[in-house]
């Protein structure tokens, strides 16, 4: 629709488009907004399903290119420049009726074909409600493909267990579906609530109605009666300006609306989702407290260890109490970024900058290491985190201890690549190369058997660790694991 944008009808189809999804709800039906492209050809360029039932399709159709034998009744409508309905068959032998509205523009021209296909099944259903709710569901078409339903893309959908109200112009109630009784039910209206004016109901129906009545605008709002949180969609329908704009396509810039004819009311019980969220709110707060505490208590025992080793006259002492020390804040790291949000990925190249900065810390006094963190921000679940920053760690310092001894300058640089599916991350140093007969899987010291299983066990990945053009690298390897939840489409927060 982007070459289609400055022309003056361009306005009609965006208003339909964004009514398309409030009919889907209502009507129980799948509706698909086509173009002519040439006598056999029409492009869907918009899709709408509902949420109340399961969709017709279970594919996306946008931009989808049908000829005349996969949408015959379409192309008919185009060449007849008429409002058509009839009995069809889909590929997955499920009956339909296809009612097939053409969109007129001001010369008469047809641009557009809306497509609003019910199956049998919900046909027959909705064929057995009260006259005046079905006349208010062909309003709403109508005023779909007219354009005039715009204000509802602001709308939450309509879902299979909301209840649903109708009121004439008088705001008189003519409808009430069952699961709308079941509702006012629990508010404590247990008389039939057909034929009652809505200001019998002591809630903000009446008000909303009434406004929306005024404005001839949809409104949404949550409100809270008796315990019971409901959200309350309400929306005035009118038929069409004529009698002809029944049979005919909607031309665009004809004027003139009738009076309101009457106003839909959709009611959501809320009150078990709120329950949910408010108990999940509280669990997730305390996860992150105890996160929070984890990391202090860390920070704790990695304190009086330093205070240990200050006092330890034995130098091998002193060296197992600083390794023990920065294991135990490497961990920390971890609970700190998840006393943020317990629920969020995290950020290999944060980890690797806190790592770092922490090292630079218990640097050897007069000792000026280069630290560089270069590569992309790459996020995973907390428990590959931990592993992997404990193996960052045990890496970092064993170019340190290894690498530099008493060396007063060098440089480590850490690159991370994101492969999609795996993470590699380069720890390379200017110290003192590796000896001829050195094997990593003879691990000589305690840091390197740790980093060998964590490695192996935990990110079932591999490590390498070689002498290298003007100094030694560690190459890790290991597959990502999937994210789940709010994080899985782009493997990183929101």
């Amino acid at each position: 629709m982007s070459d289609d944008a400055a022309r003056p009808w361009s306005g009609l189809l965006e208003g339909i488009i964004k009514g398309m999804p409030i009919t889907a709800d209502l009507s129980r039906s799948d509706l698909l907004l086509v173009r002519p492209m040439n006598s056999e050809q029409v492009v869907v360029i918009a899709q709408a399903q509902p949420h109340s039932i399961s969709p017709l399709y279970g594919e996306d159709l946008t931009d989808r290119i049908f000829t005349g034998n996969d949408a015959p009744v379409v192309l008919e409508a185009w060449r007849r420049c008429r409002h058509m309905r009839a009995h069809v068959e889909l590929p997955g032998r499920a009956q339909v009726v296809q009612d097939v509205r053409p969109i007129l523009d001001t010369t008469g021209q047809v641009i557009g074909l809306l497509s609003i296909e019910t199956s049998l099944i919900q046909l027959e259903r909705h064929r057995q409600r009260h006259a005046s709710f079905r006349r208010a569901i062909e309003w709403l078409k109508a005023m779909c493909a007219r354009g005039e339903l715009r204000e509802t893309a602001t709308l939450s959908p309509f879902f299979e267990s909301d209840g649903i109200l109708l009121t004439d112009g008088q705001r008189r109630i003519t409808y009430v579906s069952g699961i709308a009784t079941s509702l006012y039910r629990r508010l404590g209206y247990q008389e039939d609530l057909r034929g009652r004016r809505l200001s019998y109901l002591q809630s903000c129906d009446d008000e909303m109605a009434a406004v929306t009545i005024a404005n001839r605008l949809p409104a949404e709002r949550e409100s809270e009666t008796t315990g019971h949180i409901y959200i309350r969609k309400v929306l005035p329908v009118w038929p069409p300006p004529t009698l002809r704009g029944r049979m005919e396509g909607w031309r665009y810039g004809r004027g003139g609306r009738g009076d309101v004819g009457g106003v839909l009311i959709m009611v959501h019980d809320a009150t078990e989702e709120r329950r949910k969220r408010q108990e999940l709110e509280v669990k997730t707060t305390m996860i992150q407290e105890v996160h929070h505490r984890v990391k202090n208590n860390l920070q704790t025992i990695a304190a009086v260890l330093r205070m240990q080793a200050r006092r330890a006259d034995d130098g091998c002492t002193q060296q197992a109490l600083k390794e023990a020390i920065n294991r135990i804040l490497s961990v920390a790291v971890i609970h700190e970024f998840l006393s943020l949000d317990e629920s969020q990925a995290i950020n290999i190249r944060d980890v690797c900058q806190r790592i770092v900065a922490q090292t630079r810390q218990v640097l050897v006094p007069g000792q000026l290491i280069e630290f560089s963190v270069e590569g992309p921000a790459i996020y995973l679940p907390s428990q590959q985190a931990t592993a992997c920053a404990l193996v960052l760690n045990e890496l970092i310092q064993n170019a340190l201890e290894h690498g530099f001894g008493d060396k007063k300058r060098g440089t480590v640089a850490i690159t991370l690549v994101d492969s999609g599916d795996s993470v590699q991350v380069d720890i390379w140093d200017d110290g003192d190369p590796l000896p001829a007969d050195f094997s990593l899987d003879v691990p000589t010291s305690l840091g390197l058997q740790i980093v060998r299983t964590l490695v192996q066990g935990d990110l079932h990945g591999q490590v390498k660790l070689e002498n290298d053009a003007g100094g030694v690298i560690a190459k890790l390897a290991f597959p990502k694991v999937l994210l789940t939840g709010k994080n899985s489409a782009a493997g990183r927060p929101n």
